[in-house]
């Protein structure tokens, strides 16, 4: 007699379908080993931008066959997915996807028999333990430790776990309380499915930064071509204008232009020949200069002014 599927079965399956089959982009995202009130969190914080149902692969497979999805599309996908989730958003592209996913990797500590997914090093100073029993036990896990100036001190740098090596359960609570908390959790996206094409996890992720950094430095290597080449447009204009201004005005004080715009720059530089000639001539040269420029005046102020005598005789 053959097994019947459970009738939560069949509604799971068809809920799934009715997600797959709609519009917008569809991925999976690998929730394994996040604690459940990380997890609540984590769908609180996305809820606006995305849906997230969470099955078991043979339901998930079930669903995406009826939805006439490509089986080895669905396999890519699954690969290294411990507890797949099916992740739906109408609103994001598989980048955007991706990146507000990623925000939500963060670190637990170790439990025991766990692998490390990078040499875990801790480096030699202070700690902010106080004398104790602690000492004993950092020593007892390989973290060689002693008593410095009242507090416990790591005594130098040393790598406790290679890449790929198991994590004893003593060493992790060790770790934790040195806040280095080795096993990174999130809800990774292991890929996306948009308009038929499949992006792994790989393809999208993106450095942004060094995008941006790329970006600014093409525009303005291409804004000072545009203006050594004088390509005018909107954007090159003001900057060739005011380029050819300025040429305009070197060759008219050259040339020694007097106008309205160019008065102001000769009479400047006269000044400053004129104080710097001043600034060759001694205090004597200086004294007698003012001298004359005294006499001068005297003079000329002697040939205006008529004698009392004179102005009697013509009365």
């Amino acid at each position: 007699m053959m097994a019947k599927a459970a009738p939560w079965k069949k509604d799971r399956v068809t809920e799934l379908t009715e997600i797959l089959s709609g519009d917008g982009i569809v991925g999976i995202v690998d929730i394994g080993g996040v604690p459940a009130g990380n997890m609540l969190g984590m769908r609180s914080s996305l809820r606006e931008q995305m849906t997230m149902t969470m099955a078991k692969k043979t339901l998930i497979r079930l669903a995406w066959e009826e939805a006439g999805l490509s089986g080895e599309h669905l396999e890519e996908l699954l690969e290294g997915a411990v507890q797949p989730c099916i992740v739906h958003s109408g609103s994001l592209n598989a980048f955007e996807l991706f990146a507000e996913l990623d925000k939500t990797r963060q670190g637990r500590a170790a439990k025991e028999g766990e692998r490390a997914p990078l040499d875990i090093v801790i480096e030699e100073g202070p700690t902010e333990f106080g004398p104790g029993p602690i000492v004993g036990e950092f020593n007892a896990v390989g973290i060689p430790a002693k008593i410095d100036k009242g507090k416990v001190a790591i005594q130098r740098t040393v790598t406790v776990v290679n890449e790929g090596d198991t994590i004893s359960g003593d060493l992790g609570i060790m770790l934790a309380k040195l806040n280095i908390t080795p096993i990174e959790i999130g809800l990774i996206l292991t890929g996306a499915i948009e308009g038929g094409i499949v992006f792994p996890a790989s393809a999208l992720n993106l450095d942004l930064d060094g995008f941006r950094s790329d970006l600014i430095s093409a525009t303005s290597g291409a804004f000072n071509l545009a203006c050594n080449t004088r390509w005018f447009s909107t954007a090159t204009m003001p900057t060739l204008l005011s380029k050819a201004s300025g040429e305009a005005m070197a060759v008219a004080v050259e040339a020694g232009v007097v106008n309205d715009e160019t008065v102001s720059l000769f009479i400047t530089r006269a000044n400053a020949h004129a104080m710097a000639i001043s600034g060759q001539l001694d205090s004597s040269a200086l004294e007698s200069a003012d001298a004359a420029a005294s006499d001068a005046a005297d003079s000329d102020s002697g040939a205006e002014a008529p004698a009392d005598g004179e102005e009697g005789e013509e009365e």
